[in-house]
């Protein structure tokens, strides 16, 4: 088989799975398979594709025709500027989030020096690129998940900043530290019953990482209680909710001596990012 016949094959196979972005995806397993890239690939689409290759193609095909996202097979995502690790142990980094990384920056320049803590790190893409981008910045990342703090901390090696970035492997409830300039974090905000009807592709993301309990808002309510006595006056609060979930979270803050700076839509209008300043 050449290329050509070989994307006709992972095409029909796909497709008929119900894969949305089945002809991107085939290009992509196939020029993963055969260790060229994806433009590579497109001009050579008469190669023979010798056997070896063939079934590191189908056994990609495989992997994909039951929903894993392409981020786990390939073991990589791109966010903000930077790639980063990621397997099923973290939450797939999403563009929506970059908004709070994009939101520091607008708070902050080039040589703040300032102390951020991310809670539920993940795969630590969002302090990894905040500090890179403020490297005279120091920041603390904690996460319930070992495996996730493995890879953040594995992430932190890859950008050589692993020495400015602190993980703790630990439920935010019992951390006890300093007082920080800023906490950002992208919470577990989907309600129980949004959380069963989830595609199967993201069904493949750690439960841990997606489900807030029956409301959607568990999490967010720990983090604005834990947020009020580990933020220094006029420390800001910015992180993510979920879909009709602003009014309940700007309420909170409220009542937990916040103000509201701002509420950020993502692409599909939706309120996303809530910055807020703890001012008692």
């Amino acid at each position: 088989m050449n290329c050509l016949e070989t994307l006709r094959y992972g095409n029909s196979i796909l497709k008929s799975s119900n894969i949305e972005s089945y002809k991107l995806d085939c290009e992509l397993l196939l020029a993963k398979a055969m260790k060229v890239s994806r433009e590579e690939l497109l001009v050579n689409l008469q190669k023979k594709i010798d056997k070896i290759k063939l079934n590191k193609f189908k056994k990609l095909i495989e992997r994909r025709k039951k929903k894993e996202p392409i981020a786990y097979i390939f073991k990589k995502k791109e966010f903000w500027k930077f790639n980063f690790v990621v397997d099923n142990n973290v939450l797939i980094p999403r563009p929506e989030t970059e908004i709070i990384v994009e939101e520091v920056l607008k708070l902050t320049n080039f040589r703040s020096s300032k102390h951020f803590l991310d809670i539920g790190t993940g795969s630590g893409c969002i302090i990894l690129s905040i500090i890179k981008e403020r490297p005279y910045s120091i920041g603390t990342a904690l996460d319930i998940s070992k495996k996730a703090i493995n890879i953040a901390f594995s992430n932190a090696k890859m950008h050589h900043i692993q020495n400015k970035v602190k993980f703790v492997n630990i439920n935010v409830d019992k951390y006890l530290g300093n007082k920080y300039d800023f906490i950002v974090s992208n919470p577990p905000y989907i309600n129980s019953i949004e959380y069963k009807r989830l595609g199967k592709n993201v069904r493949f993301e750690p439960h841990v990482a997606l489900e807030g309990g029956v409301d959607g808002l568990s999490e967010i309510k720990k983090l604005i209680l834990k947020s009020k006595n580990l933020l220094k006056k006029n420390g800001k609060l910015i992180f993510e909710i979920g879909n009709k979930q602003m009014i309940h979270a700007i309420n909170l803050l409220k009542k937990n001596g916040f103000y509201i700076n701002k509420v950020c839509n993502d692409f599909q209008s939706i309120p996303r990012v809530i910055i807020s300043t703890k001012i008692i």
